[in-house]
């Protein structure tokens, strides 16, 4: 990875949801590491189809893509006990903060100054809850208000383009369900 003092992370959670923020944070002056951390997704394949969209659109954009291994027991032994919960519940939240704690772990490791995900832009997540997690996780999460300017409309449009694999919920098989 290139080293430079406007790296910032971006936790992806899908190239639909990354590819207004990419271009955002690139007008802010950043210069925007994807990072791609969701063993919550719930199978193999899914997991292959985000991926291959994540690499089309950061070799679309230009940007680097970081890839964690797939390892779906981090996620299911993270959220044991709120297997049940329902949509938008805790175990949403502890699915975010099992990967907004990887992503702090990974700005460290990769000695960066910033972090941010691209969960915020989603109309379905609370872009409130969300920022408060990753404050009380590490002082290095920068709160972007991605969804702001028809963000979410933006990265849409973008993913529309570049006919972007688009899923139909989450990720985790119990999301799957509703």
């Amino acid at each position: 990875m290139v080293q430079n003092e406007n790296n910032i992370l971006l936790h992806s959670c899908c190239a639909i949801c990354s590819g207004y923020p990419i271009l955002l944070l690139k007008e802010m002056g950043y210069s925007p590491v994807v990072y791609f951390y969701n063993p919550n997704i719930d199978t193999q394949e899914e997991y292959t189809r985000r991926l291959e969209a994540q690499k089309t659109l950061c070799s679309h954009l230009g940007v680097e893509l970081l890839v964690e291994k797939y390892i779906p027991e981090e996620y299911l032994n993270y959220v044991i006990g709120f297997e049940n919960e329902p949509e938008k519940g805790l175990r949403c939240e502890k699915c975010i903060e099992l990967r907004l704690r990887q992503t702090a772990k990974k700005v460290e490791e990769l000695n960066m100054e910033k972090f941010t995900t691209s969960l915020v832009i989603s109309p379905h997540k609370n872009y409130e809850k969300i920022t408060k997690l990753g404050e009380t996780i590490s002082r290095k999460y920068l709160a972007i208000p991605f969804r702001k300017n028809d963000g979410f409309l933006k990265t849409n449009k973008l993913s529309k383009e570049l006919n972007l694999y688009r899923q139909n919920y989450c990720g985790c098989k119990f999301a799957k369900k509703v």
